[in-house]
């Protein structure tokens, strides 16, 4: 019997129509290539008159052939273009590599930067995906947290990229909340203080403290200090892992949740319950897909994330209800999307 059928490779007029679509979505060639231009400054050099692949090479310290085959690939993909031989520029997409770009996206991109030195981690996800470990500590040997406090640039990369991303949410979040009555708010992990900041600017009979660890902390007073703000909020050292030491009616948690394991998340909800005021709030700030007919890509590549960086979690709301009542809790309401998918969800104790 002949096998033919079976070892012949299938012509392109063979090939079902999902091929070209699965090679792409597989193809791990271009997104290293996006991140290698990030991180090379290729568009910045591109946007300060250098052009030419000898001059890119001299630029960006590359070896010139290898550099000619990367930046063959962006104009295939359309990150650059080649209006005449040897002549680069970028193209609308390829701006966003720019630093000085409105929506720069090199904080996400390059290795040199912790987002993008994370997102390689992602390798590891194949051994993830057997044992439940996160990637992070299986690829570079440390925690993601360690790296963020120990390395000054990692850090201020990571917060600066989180703010950016941040401001946005907070300005809706603090817009439609109502804030009648509270008087002292506990932000838990509130990094550099942009929240509580934006909380404060547009209710001024309000005071806050911020907890966070000795690294941001000490960035958060800095920034407060020039913000005018050091007078209305308290900066303390600490771990929301630890009991916490500063009561208020209001606690606010916004993307620490989801950083962490159910475990630890129940952990650190508890600790805020212990210090919540009588009739006191706390308000997540976090995703929370309700009831989509499919998932998001954007939500499940997020989860993907949180796995690999910290083994934590993005959560559907039906998993922070779960996640509520384990801590002791329960949600009083749920606000609509906010910017990049994210609400606001609003806990009160169970025997409120």
């Amino acid at each position: 019997m002949s096998t033919d059928a079976q070892t012949t490779p299938p012509s392109a007029t063979t090939l079902p129509p999902e091929f070209k679509t699965l090679m792409r979505l597989g193809d791990l060639a271009t997104p290293i290539a996006v991140r290698v231009a990030a991180h090379l400054r290729l568009v910045d050099h591109l946007r300060d008159g250098v052009h030419d692949l000898a001059s890119l090479a001299e630029a960006t310290d590359a070896h010139q052939d290898t550099l000619r085959r990367l930046i063959r690939h962006l104009v295939a993909i359309d990150v650059l273009e080649e209006p005449e031989p040897d002549h680069y520029v970028p193209t609308a997409l390829g701006e966003l590599l720019a630093h000085d770009h409105p929506a720069t996206q090199v904080g996400w991109l390059d290795p040199a930067h912790m987002i993008g030195r994370a997102d390689l981690s992602l390798i590891a996800l194949f051994d993830a995906v057997h044992d439940g470990r996160h990637c992070y500590r299986q690829h570079y040997g440390k925690e993601f947290w360690d790296d963020v406090s120990d390395d000054a640039n990692l850090g201020a990369t990571f917060y600066d990229l989180m703010a950016h991303g941040q401001r946005a949410i907070f300005s809706e979040a603090v817009r439609r909340h109502d804030w009648t009555g509270v008087r002292h708010i506990l932000d838990v992990g509130g990094a550099d203080g942009d929240l509580l900041a934006t909380v404060l600017a547009n209710e001024p009979g309000i005071s806050g403290t911020l907890l966070e660890l000795p690294g941001p902390a000490a960035r958060a007073r800095q920034k407060l200090a020039e913000a005018g703000l050091s007078g209305r909020i308290d900066v303390v050292d600490g771990s929301f892992f630890d009991p916490l030491s500063v009561k208020a009616d209001l606690i606010t948690l916004s993307f620490v949740l989801h950083n962490w394991s159910d475990d630890d998340a129940i952990r650190i909800l508890r600790n805020c319950a212990d210090v919540l005021e009588p009739g006191g709030t706390v308000l997540l700030i976090e995703s929370a897909e309700v009831t989509p007919a499919k998932p998001d890509p954007f939500f499940t590549s997020g989860d993907l994330r949180m796995l690999a960086y910290f083994g934590g979690c993005e959560r559907t709301y039906d998993e922070w209800q779960a996640l509520a009542t384990a801590a002791g809790m329960r949600i009083e309401s749920v606000s609509d999307a906010l910017a990049y998918g994210a609400r606001v969800l609003t806990l009160t104790t169970a025997s409120a």
